[in-house]
């Protein structure tokens, strides 16, 4: 067997076992410490009933799979879905620093949701906050690629500074909208817009588990593109890509992950960007491997983010939006001084 087929087997192994071993420990912390054998006990007797027989109380089995799962499996499908769109963005912007939070695109996501939740109300039912959420997510993704095309500036750098100034307005419009709104709801929306999963529900998850499983589907099917794109526009072009074209599909897809994934979850900073290059330099940039690994290793780190979010200030639930910027914001340091040093070198 090839040596690339045993990296990529181990790779991804390891990744799996790592979930698995993220997703037990995510569960079984918390207020009341669960043992692992009830953890793993409890979702396997719901999931095939009567497989293992009950020698927990009833309460640990309502905490695990009423609140608990569910939680847990939103984390993994934020992760992977923010981790997914910052990848595919940076390689048709050729940009390290793009990601979902920078471009704009989660404030717009931001800016839809709280849109329905202060002001228009669920007129579509449960519909109303993701689609509200994807149609602000994809009007600044929009913003960003009119004001980049208004100012005469095609270079990524100058997309991405586009993208920062569109998210400062956006989310300026959006606290206009909280200090506007019901003032018994804008604690919820204040909590909500730091990023948490604390309002995750089974009915919830639905949502996000489709715009992924579509979305990632489609961005994984165009890996090739993708690849094609981090050589630049001409040699795209050349090859017989419509650059500007799939560079805009690519937008309306990551518009769509991220809004359902902000109207669930808040806004969260920064998977999109540390995730990438932390699986190219595992993987290398061949977006074959590098998208399916993003997911897994998007989803493990929202999951440990949401672990230190419950435990730092137990029995507090700090928003999860918090840990990520912090870490996010020490990252994003490192990286520009690993890319100043590489310019240097």
């Amino acid at each position: 067997m090839p040596a690339a087929w045993v990296m990529r087997i181990l790779t991804i192994s390891g990744s799996m076992l790592a979930l698995s071993i993220s997703l037990t420990i995510a569960i079984s912390v918390g207020a009341v410490s669960i043992p692992w054998s009830t953890v793993w006990g409890v979702m396997v007797n719901h999931i095939w009933p009567g497989a293992v027989e009950p020698s927990w109380p009833a309460g640990h089995d309502s905490i695990i799979w009423q609140i608990r799962v569910p939680r847990a499996a939103l984390a993994m499908l934020v992760g992977a879905g923010l981790a997914m769109v910052g990848a595919s963005l940076q390689a048709v912007t050729r940009n390290a620093l793009a990601d979902p939070h920078l471009l704009g695109i989660s404030s717009g996501g931001a800016f839809g949701a709280i849109v329905a939740l202060l002001h228009t109300g669920l007129f579509l039912g449960t519909i109303t906050v993701p689609l509200l959420a994807f149609l602000g997510a994809l009007g600044a993704t929009l913003v960003v690629l009119g004001v980049t095309r208004l100012a005469a500036a095609g270079s990524a750098d100058r997309l991405v500074l586009a993208g920062v100034a569109v998210s400062f307005i956006v989310m300026a419009l959006a606290n206009m909208l909280i200090f506007l709104g019901d003032p018994k709801a804008t604690h919820t929306v204040v909590f909500w817009m730091l990023g948490g999963l604390g309002l995750a529900e089974w009915s919830h998850l639905l949502w996000p588990l489709a715009a992924l499983m579509l979305c990632g589907a489609w961005l994984w099917g165009r890996a090739g593109d993708l690849n094609v794109m981090t050589a630049g526009d001409e040699t795209a072009i050349t090859l017989g890509l419509a650059a500007q074209r799939f560079r805009l599909e690519v937008f309306v897809a990551g518009a769509l992950i991220t809004g359902v994934m902000v109207a669930f979850s808040g806004v969260i900073g920064f998977v999109g960007l540390m995730v990438p290059h932390i699986v190219r330099m595992i993987v290398g940039g061949d977006y074959r491997k590098v998208l399916p690994v993003c997911a897994l290793f998007g989803a493990i780190l929202l999951l440990w983010a949401d672990i230190a979010a419950r435990t730092i200030m137990a029995p507090e639930d700090m928003p999860v939006g918090i840990v990520t910027g912090l870490v996010g914001g020490v990252f994003f340091i490192w990286l520009l001084r690993r890319r100043s040093m590489g310019a240097n070198g």
